[in-house]
Protein backbone atom coordinates (compact mmCIF):
# COMPACT_ATOMS: atom_id res chain seq x y z
CA UNK A 1 0.00 0.00 0.00
CA UNK A 2 2.58 2.41 0.52
CA UNK A 3 4.85 4.02 -1.73
CA UNK A 4 8.78 2.41 -1.46
CA UNK A 5 12.08 4.28 -0.81
CA UNK A 6 13.45 3.81 -4.35
CA UNK A 7 9.99 4.73 -6.29
CA UNK A 8 10.09 7.88 -4.46
CA UNK A 9 13.13 8.65 -5.28
CA UNK A 10 12.08 8.32 -8.89
CA UNK A 11 9.86 10.49 -9.03
CA UNK A 12 11.45 13.22 -6.89
CA UNK A 13 14.16 13.09 -9.61
CA UNK A 14 11.59 12.61 -12.62
CA UNK A 15 9.57 15.72 -11.16
CA UNK A 16 11.86 18.57 -9.31
CA UNK A 17 12.22 21.92 -10.86
CA UNK A 18 16.23 21.59 -9.42
CA UNK A 19 18.69 18.76 -7.94
CA UNK A 20 17.51 18.95 -4.55
CA UNK A 21 13.76 19.87 -4.82
CA UNK A 22 11.82 18.03 -2.69
CA UNK A 23 8.58 20.30 -1.93
CA UNK A 24 7.53 21.90 -4.73
CA UNK A 25 3.79 21.71 -5.94
CA UNK A 26 4.76 18.94 -8.73
CA UNK A 27 7.13 16.45 -6.60
CA UNK A 28 4.11 16.54 -3.59
CA UNK A 29 1.32 16.02 -6.66
CA UNK A 30 3.13 13.19 -8.43
CA UNK A 31 3.83 11.32 -5.09
CA UNK A 32 0.61 11.72 -3.65
CA UNK A 33 -0.53 10.29 -7.06
CA UNK A 34 1.67 7.19 -6.26
CA UNK A 35 -0.22 7.17 -3.71
CA UNK A 36 -3.74 7.37 -4.97
CA UNK A 37 -3.31 4.86 -7.43
CA UNK A 38 -1.83 2.43 -4.76
CA UNK A 39 -4.75 2.53 -2.37
CA UNK A 40 -6.72 2.36 -5.21
CA UNK A 41 -5.18 -1.09 -6.26
CA UNK A 42 -5.92 -1.87 -2.76
CA UNK A 43 -8.91 -1.36 -2.45
CA UNK A 44 -10.03 -3.57 -5.45
CA UNK A 45 -9.28 -6.40 -3.38
CA UNK A 46 -10.28 -5.16 0.26
CA UNK A 47 -13.27 -3.13 -0.44
CA UNK A 48 -14.64 -2.99 2.98
CA UNK A 49 -11.55 -1.67 4.55
CA UNK A 50 -13.46 2.21 5.25
CA UNK A 51 -10.42 3.13 7.47
CA UNK A 52 -8.07 3.48 4.17
CA UNK A 53 -10.99 4.62 2.31
CA UNK A 54 -11.00 7.65 4.75
CA UNK A 55 -6.98 8.66 3.99
CA UNK A 56 -7.49 7.83 0.77
CA UNK A 57 -10.51 10.69 0.81
CA UNK A 58 -7.87 12.89 3.03
CA UNK A 59 -5.03 12.26 -0.15
CA UNK A 60 -7.41 13.14 -2.71
CA UNK A 61 -8.34 16.46 -1.04
CA UNK A 62 -4.76 17.82 -0.49
CA UNK A 63 -3.76 16.87 -3.94
CA UNK A 64 -6.57 18.53 -5.65
CA UNK A 65 -5.53 21.89 -2.85
CA UNK A 66 -2.08 21.65 -4.47
CA UNK A 67 -3.50 21.07 -7.84
CA UNK A 68 -5.24 24.67 -7.31
CA UNK A 69 -2.56 26.22 -5.84
CA UNK A 70 -0.53 25.66 -8.67
CA UNK A 71 -3.35 26.40 -11.44
CA UNK A 72 -3.46 29.63 -9.35
CA UNK A 73 0.08 30.32 -9.67
CA UNK A 74 1.42 29.20 -12.64
CA UNK A 75 -1.17 27.66 -15.37
CA UNK A 76 1.48 26.21 -17.90
CA UNK A 77 2.72 24.26 -14.96
CA UNK A 78 -0.60 22.79 -13.84
CA UNK A 79 -1.19 22.04 -17.43
CA UNK A 80 2.21 20.05 -18.22
CA UNK A 81 1.66 18.47 -14.71
CA UNK A 82 -1.38 17.04 -15.31
CA UNK A 83 -0.85 15.72 -19.33
CA UNK A 84 2.61 14.03 -17.73
CA UNK A 85 0.22 12.65 -14.61
CA UNK A 86 -2.67 11.56 -16.52
CA UNK A 87 -5.16 13.24 -14.06
CA UNK A 88 -7.15 15.27 -16.74
CA UNK A 89 -8.86 12.95 -20.06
Amino acid sequence: MSITTKRKAELVKQYARAESDTGSPEVQVAILSERIRNLTEHFKSHKQDNHSRRGLLALVANRRSLLDYLKKNDASRYQSLIESLGLRK
